[in-house]
């Protein structure tokens, strides 16, 4: 880790911050004054993508000691905490393998550098994140590549239950990729049990997809676009008496996956969040002024249609490119993608932090990530950001992810709410002040409401000499330091209860200067 960076980790773990609060549009942060009532709590996404193949983000290569690995996640997450994000998107399945135990799946390559072996010592990567992220009050996105078969250059051979090897007829060789057929009935089976399996079996808070159903394409030696091999299962569709045309029949067995995954999430845990992050340009001249990739003719994904209809319950368009690239002008792609948004679904801007490194007289360096998050919260329907990806953030060139912290994400935020998944607000807490003969301090202790669950988060806002504070708590946490030994008491505090879908409780309120303070023995629970 960066020394430089130490302090904003120290920092985030033991110093309450500045309310802030971000409307739909964005962020606008201000110093509470004294009124009696806290000010709005801040709403924003801030997410990163942790990429798993070929050893991109995690782990740093094939082949690490368990104690390893888990010594490079927690320096993610702690990365994570100190930056003031608030999701991690983490890569489970990447080419019909798993991050996790899985009995249908091989284990990755690039976990230990050989598909099929296990972790030694043994231990399940994914329940290891769940646990330490949501430790931290981050969100888990298990981020999954339905499609893709084999990594081009991925490390020794395929394991004899990966299904190159277990099912070759559903296997197509296209140029360099080696890829599943998204029109097999038996490839789309096993993708929705892949996701399913890991909704099922693990705490995760959402199941993200990228912009991989059909590859991108390929080209021949002489330039020549090579056509993806899928005619037998087009013919038989045809056979069967379809009559939509090849181009459209992909897209509609792209369009059929997005709605049955979202339907499948949902069945298992209704809380459980479904986004997909598409290539940043639906098509050409959508905006006028845009120009390249048409993602609709070209991989056939038709994301504004699974925008439009709700299938999923947010959108990261990946929205790579400078600020005022003519032809892929940031703020004029995320308006489009904000003005389809006729469902009311959460849109979240991709961004490219490693735009960071660009310090160039032309590039701008970490300035770059500073104006697109600024541009970001300046659009009214965004509401958030997701970095791609974590090693530019641990590299930190240009101190990007040092002024990311101290400038754009000073305060902490909540990820914004579902309210379409689940509306009911969880029950008022119970909350009551405690000092601690010991040590001098003065706590809240927080509890559910009494026959609920413990919260995803709490939230702490406390009146202090200097305004109001505001602070975000994982919801295993069941008491909260509100002033140390010396030092004064806040006059109120108003504590509340997050939802695992996003929705705040009515506060408890608290007044720790009025209320006998009961005297705690030592220690705490």
């Amino acid at each position: 880790m960066n020394v430089r960076f130490l302090p904003l980790l120290r920092k985030a773990a033991t110093v309450a911050v500045c309310a802030a609060a971000f409307s739909s549009a964005g962020a606008q942060a201000s110093l509470a004054d004294s009124d009696s009532v806290p000010p709005p709590i801040a709403r924003e996404f801030r997410g990163v993508w942790i990429a798993t193949v070929a050893n991109m983000d995690w782990p740093s290569r094939a082949g690490l000691s368990t104690w390893e690995q888990q010594s490079e996640m927690i320096a993610l997450l702690d990365r994570a905490v100190a930056m003031h994000l608030n999701a991690v998107i983490f890569q489970v399945r990447s080419e019909a393998d798993a991050m996790y135990q899985s009995d249908t799946e091989p284990w990755s390559a690039f976990l230990t550098g050989r598909m099929g072996r296990p972790p030694e010592p043994y231990y399940d990567p994914l329940a290891f994140l769940v646990r330490e992220a949501h430790a931290r009050g981050l969100e888990v996105h298990a981020w999954f590549n339905p499609y893709r078969a084999l990594y081009p250059g991925s490390p020794g051979d395929a394991s004899p239950s990966h299904v190159s090897r277990a099912n070759p007829a559903v296997i197509r060789r296209y140029g360099t990729q080696t890829w599943m057929d998204p029109g097999d009935p038996k490839v789309v089976d096993r993708a929705i049990r892949a996701i399913v399996d890991v909704t099922k079996r693990y705490d995760i808070d959402a199941v993200h997809l990228d912009d991989y159903f059909y590859p991108y394409r390929e080209e021949d030696r002489h330039g020549r676009t090579i056509q993806f091999p899928d005619s037998k299962e087009y013919h038989r569709y045809r056979k069967s008496g379809g009559d939509l045309s090849l181009d459209d029949w992909r897209r509609h067995n792209v369009d059929a996956f997005v709605q049955r995954a979202d339907a499948a999430v949902h069945a298992t845990k209704p809380w459980v969040r479904f986004g997909i992050s598409p290539f940043g340009i639906w098509r050409p001249g959508y905006p006028a002024s845009v120009r390249g990739l048409d993602s609709y003719k070209e991989i056939f994904a038709d994301a504004r249609k699974w925008l439009r209809n709700g299938w999923v319950d947010y959108l990261a368009p990946q929205l790579y490119w400078p600020v005022g690239r003519p032809q892929q002008d940031f703020s004029s792609l995320l308006g489009w993608w904000i003005s389809q948004n006729t469902s009311g679904r959460n849109i979240w801007a991709g961004l490219n932090v490693a735009l960071a490194r660009d310090t160039a007289p032309k590039g701008r360096g970490a300035a770059e990530m500073l104006d697109q998050i600024r541009l970001t919260r300046a659009q009214s329907g965004a509401s958030g950001e997701v970095f791609f990806s974590m090693n530019v953030l641990m590299q930190d060139p240009d101190s990007v992810s040092e002024r990311i912290a101290s400038d754009s994400y000073a305060q902490q935020a909540l990820v914004p709410a579902s309210p379409w998944l689940d509306a009911t607000i969880p029950a008022t807490p119970v909350a009551a002040p405690r000092l601690d003969s010991t040590s001098g301090e003065m706590d809240v202790d927080m509890d559910p409401a009494p026959g609920e669950k413990r919260p995803w988060l709490w939230v702490v806002q406390a009146r202090g000499s200097t305004g109001w504070t505001t602070q975000i708590v994982p919801g295993s946490e069941l008491t909260h330091l509100l002033a140390g030994r010396g030092e004064t008491s806040p006059s109120d505090v108003w504590v509340y209860a997050v939802g695992r879908t996003g929705n705040l409780s009515l506060p408890a309120r608290v007044r720790p200067l009025q209320n006998p303070l009961p005297v705690i023995a030592p220690g705490r629970r």
